[in-house]
Order: structure tokens, then C-alpha cells, then sequence
């Protein structure tokens, strides 16, 4: 029976598990409620499990029941030009990450989020569940892995770094040898139509760093600015600047992305505020261009401040790289991808998002890559949808068998290759 098929009959199972994890969200790195569904998902499956230190992340291994090609086990005497040992067995690693949005769900769905102020609003409860659907699947053909796989549920994502916290426990070496192979998944509620699963080799989603300032002036009375040192037109000047910035020291072929998010001053209309803050997020789609806004952003805004007699504490804050996929762990996924599911199932992006992803400090360890899956609805216009993070996005369940199926094929089939190429 093909994997789709087994997959299709677990889908009210992982209809249901989505379901009650978008019904009880959790923010950051601690994740109790969620880690204990996952655990429940996985009970009486045939996993080695390592539940994290600082976190509740949750790490499976499945230890295939087929030898490699070739080798009997626990031969490690050899040792071929990669560094890796003759006769180890190839190690596959799939990744879902956990946590919700701190967002106030109106989606009006029968299973919205019971947590008042915190959501699911970028489908992180659609990746928990397919992992866990491939978890199944996988532990189902064990006898058929050439190899082990490593499951990596992580917290986090949305801001908290939590992939970095998995990396320093060890995930990538839980299975004993290190992972040669990672996959990820995320699902879009708008972008492309139904069930379209999308890849691109390189940079695939942009780098994101964090802006914060705060323009230090003195306050005073607003009919006398004169007597005062204004913040607030500092703050506005700076504002303004930094978009001329972008457009005049950076190539439009490499773009730079940078959005204010917070702009904050004063408590009365008629009172010059002491100070004035701005924050703002900063999208970069190489590591030159990350490294000259580094520079260009703070020099520009304490020239901006000293031209004006006051002060300004700026603090850049590199948060992810840039997610870079490999060529040749892109072209596996777009292989797996049409052989399941057709040719008509697969776009190839031509360009990057500007999103980012902490899946980047994996694929900045291993190779491996980042597969998209559109979850809007059947029928539904991707174009007018609500984008990730929106109060009302909404993600189909009827993706949840093939994610699963992928998920599971891209660990199969990937271990196979590697077992020949040992």
C-alpha cells in the first residue's frame, strides 16, 4: 500500500490532534501542555525519547530494523572521506516546530484557541501534527529503514531561538553518528493554491534582525521647543532616513527589508516628551548586505541624533540567519514530492521569502532543506487569503495526511540513498 494511503487513514487522528493543540496554544520555549500531547501522540511507538533541558522540545530516535547495504551492525572500524564511519548507519532528521502567536484568534473556527490573547496563527499546530502522523507511518515500516531518524519537536520558533536550545542539547547527535540529512515543513495559509507543496535551493527565506532606539532629548512645555531637545522629530527624521537609506546605499537586486514596528513618545500633546522609541525588524537576503546594515544603521542614526544636540542608544540585534537549503537535499524533496503527489503538486519559488526561519542554524549545520505546503482551503483564492501571523488565517486540514506522507517518504527514501552511496 503506497504511504499516502496509510497516511490517509490516519488523517481524523491528526485532524483531532491539531484540533486540540490549536485549542490550547502555548508561547516560547516552555510548552507543557503541548510536550505532553506530543508525548501522548508518540506512546507505544518504538522511539528512544530525550525531552529538553531548558525547554520542553522532544526528541525521538527510531532505530531502523533493515542493515545497510552492505554492512553488519556496530561496524565502525573504517572511516571513509567525509569523516564518517564505514559501516555507521545514515542518520535522517525531521523537524516541526510547536509554539503559537501571541495573537487574538478570529477566525470564528469550532476549535478556536481558549487562550485569550495567544493563537496558532502560522499553523505550527498542522507541522506538530503531520510529524507526529509520520511518526506512526515511520514506526510502521521500521523494518523497511536503512538507517534512524531522528524527530525534532521544538518550542520557540516564533522568536525565542528555540532550534539554537535544541542544537546545544545535542539533537543532531541523538542517534549516536551525526545527521546527514534534514527536512522541514511549513504551512502557508495563502501564497498558493490548495495542497501546493513549494522548495527552492539557496537562499530561501531572509535573515532577521531586530532594531531597537531610543532617542534621548529633555523634555519641556510644547509652545517652547526652543527650551526643549524634541525627541520626537529626531525619532520622525530617523524614521524617514532609514527608508531613503535602504533605497540609496543598497542594491535593489539585493534587497534590504526594513519595517518599523513601534514608534513611541510623550503622555500629553502639549508636553515635549524626555525621550522617544522605535523599534523595528530588519529582512536581509545575504550576508553582505546583513553585515553592511550592522554598520550603515547605527552610524546613520547617531549622526542623525548629534545633528540634532541629543543622544541616541541603539541596539542592532542579529536574531536568524539567513535559510539556506542544499541543491541536492531540494532536488531529493522535489522528487519525493511529484513521485507521491504529481508534478502539478509542486511549485519551484524563483525567489525568496522574506520571512525567517531558526530551521536556518540546522541547515547551517547539516545539509538539508525547507519544503512549503499551502493549507488554504480547497477552492480558496491564495491571493486574498490572510497571510501567516493574521488574526484570521486559517489552515486546512486536509493537508495534514500528505505533510505526514512526505514527511515519513522523505526520511525512507533518503536513508535508502545514502546506504548506497556508504
Amino acid at each position: 500500500m503506497p504511504i499516502t494511503d496509510d497516511a490517509k487513514d490516519l488523517q481524523d487522528d491528526l485532524a483531532r490532534l491539531r484540533h486540540d493543540l490549536h485549542r490550547q496554544p502555548e508561547i516560547g520555549l516552555h510548552l507543557p501542555r503541548t510536550q505532553e500531547k506530543v508525548l501522548q501522540a508518540l506512546d507505544g511507538l518504538p522511539y528512544e525519547i530525550t525531552l529538553g533541558k531548558d525547554t520542553t522540545s522532544v526528541t525521538a530516535v527510531l532505530r531502523g530494523g533493515r542493515p545497510a547495504a552492505g554492512n553488519g551492525a556496530g561496524n565502525h572500524a573504517a572511516v571513509n572521506n567525509s569523516g564518517k564511519a564505514a559501516g555507521e548507519r545514515p542518520v535522517v532528521l525531521l523537524r516541526a516546530d510547536m509554539d503559537g502567536l501571541p495573537v487574538q484568534e478570529k477566525t470564528g473556527v469550532d476549535f478556536t484557541s481558549r487562550a485569550d490573547g495567544a493563537m496558532h496563527a502560522c499553523g505550527h499546530d498542522l507541522h506538530t501534527s503531520m510529524l507526529a502522523g509520520a511518526a506512526t507511518l515511520l514506526a510502521e515500516k521500521r523494518h523497511l529503514l536503512q538507517g534512524d531518524v531522528v524527530l525534532m519537536f521544538q518550542p520557540g520558533e516564533e522568536g525565542f531561538d528555540g532550534a539554537s536550545y535544541m542544537l546545544r542539547e545535542g539533537v543532531l547527535d541523538a542517534a549516536g553518528p551525526r545527521v546527514q540529512a534534514a527536512y522541514g515543513m511549513h504551512v502557508f495559509s495563502s501564497l498558493e493554491p490548495h495542497g501546493t507543496f513549494c522548495t527552492k535551493s539557496g537562499v530561501m527565506l531572509s535573515a532577521s534582525d531586530g532594531l531597537e532606539v531610543t532617542v534621548l532629548g529633555a523634555g519641556g512645555h510644547g509652545s517652547a521647543p526652543h527650551s526643549a531637545k524634541d525627541p520626537v522629530t529626531v525619532a520622525a527624521e530617523m524614521v524617514t532616513a532609514l527608508q531613503v537609506m535602504v533605497t540609496r546605499q543598497f542594491n535593489m537586486f539585493d534587497p534590504v527589508v526594513l519595517s518599523v514596528g513601534v514608534l513611541h513618545a510623550g503622555t500629553k500633546r502639549n508636553v515635549i516628551p524626555e525621550s522617544a522609541r522605535i523599534e523595528a525588524t530588519i529582512r536581509t537576503f545575504s550576508e553582505a548586505s546583513r553585515l553592511k546594515m550592522m554598520d550603515a544603521v547605527p552610524r546613520l542614526l547617531k549622526g542623525i541624533a548629534a545633528a540634532h544636540g541629543v543622544e541616541a542608544a541603539v541596539d542592532y540585534l542579529q536574531e536568524y540567519p539567513l535559510t539556506i537549503t542544499s541543491e541536492d537535499e531540494t532536488h531529493t524533496a522535489e522528487k519525493v514530492i511529484t513521485e507521491l503527489f504529481g508534478e502539478r503538486r509542486l511549485s519551484r519559488w524563483a525567489t525568496p521569502l522574506s520571512g525567517s526561519e531558526d530551521f536556518s542554524r540546522v541547515l547551517a549545520e547539516v545539509p538539508g532543506t525547507f519544503v512549503g505546503l499551502s493549507a488554504v482551503a480547497p477552492g480558496g483564492d491564495p491571493d486574498e487569503s490572510p497571510f501567516n501571523h493574521s488574526p484570521y488565517a486559517t489552515f486546512d486540514d486536509g493537508v495534514l495526511a500528505d505533510g505526514a506522507a512526505l514527511y515519513a517518504e522523505l526520511a525512507m527514501s533518503r536513508l535508502a540513498t545514502l546506504c548506497r552511496a556508504a
